[in-house]
């Protein structure tokens, strides 16, 4: 009994330490809010005086004070807005949409991320801004109107970036076809100076088929000169008329020389005959006297 009393008594002891604790936490965190506060309420001041410089140190003092004011990174924002400073306006209306709990605030915040994103010409990321903006006030005409200019102007972006892409395209598709004609003009060009340095090597060839026949001993030349002289003086074959190609050559009788040859042979013996049968009737002895 003793045990279980003392255990409930340490169980209450940690509690109240806590509590304690949660307590002490609380008021620094709302010391912190408060001087993070009166921080915002002087660079407000400032700002209004045109003191930028000042006010905008003082707005990040307030901000590093205390992560629960959400409106000196708001206030923050719309004074790089306004100075066109837009990527650092980005950074502190988008922390303030996320920071923040109250649904008006969150509204204010989304909206004007919204307007910088216009500016920067990020159409969808605007849409997208606007949309969060009007799931918190959906009643908001500015915002709407915001929404549906967006969205117009996203269209146009789109269809601009696809007629460009499309004249890239053309244009590349241009100057493939044109290198592709000046390598086949290349191409040619190559080929026919290859058929130029062979026909030039084909003519060298020839020339020293020439160097050849010059380079043979003297007596060869001669001799083949002799020779083909010869061959000029002999009528060719192909050139001589019909009746020529049938003469005979000079050691040769024709067949209508034999012919008479032999007729005169024949004439020529048939004289000789009749005169040796001349001969013989001269030779024979006449009788005188009559055969009774």
């Amino acid at each position: 009994m003793y045990k279980i009393r003392l255990m409930f008594a340490v169980l209450i002891f940690y509690t109240v330490m806590a509590q304690a604790q949660d307590d002490q936490a609380a008021k620094e965190a709302q010391k912190a809010l408060r001087a993070s506060t009166d921080l915002t309420w002087d660079a407000n001041k400032e700002l209004t005086a045109n003191d930028f410089p000042t006010a905008e140190s003082d707005y990040r003092r307030a901000i590093s004070k205390s992560s629960e004011n959400t409106v000196a990174p708001f206030n923050l924002g719309t004074a790089y807005y306004n100075r066109e400073s837009y990527g650092e306006a980005f950074g502190r209306f988008k922390q303030t949409g996320e920071k923040t709990k109250e649904k008006p605030q969150k509204h204010k915040a989304y909206h004007n991320l919204g307007n910088v994103l216009m500016k920067k010409k990020d159409y969808q990321q605007a849409v997208d801004a606007y949309k969060q903006a009007l799931r918190s006030n959906p009643n908001d005409d500015e915002t709407r109107y915001n929404l549906a200019l967006a969205k117009k102007m996203l269209e146009k972006q789109q269809n601009e970036q696809n007629n460009q892409n499309q004249d890239d395209k053309d244009q590349q598709d241009q100057q493939d076809q044109k290198d592709q004609n000046q390598d086949q003009n290349n191409e040619g060009d190559k080929e026919k100076e290859n058929e130029g340095e062979q026909n030039e090597d084909e003519n060298k060839d020839k020339g020293d088929e020439g160097d050849n026949g010059e380079n043979k001993p003297e007596e060869n030349k001669e001799g083949d000169g002799d020779e083909k002289k010869e061959q000029e003086k002999k009528p060719k074959e192909g050139d001589q008329p019909e009746e020529q190609k049938q003469q005979p050559r000079p050691n040769q009788l024709s067949k209508q020389q034999i012919q008479n040859l032999l007729e005169a042979m024949q004439n020529e013996e048939k004289k000789v005959q009749e005169k040796m049968e001349a001969r013989k009737v001269r030779g024979k002895k006449v009788k005188n006297e009559k055969d009774w």
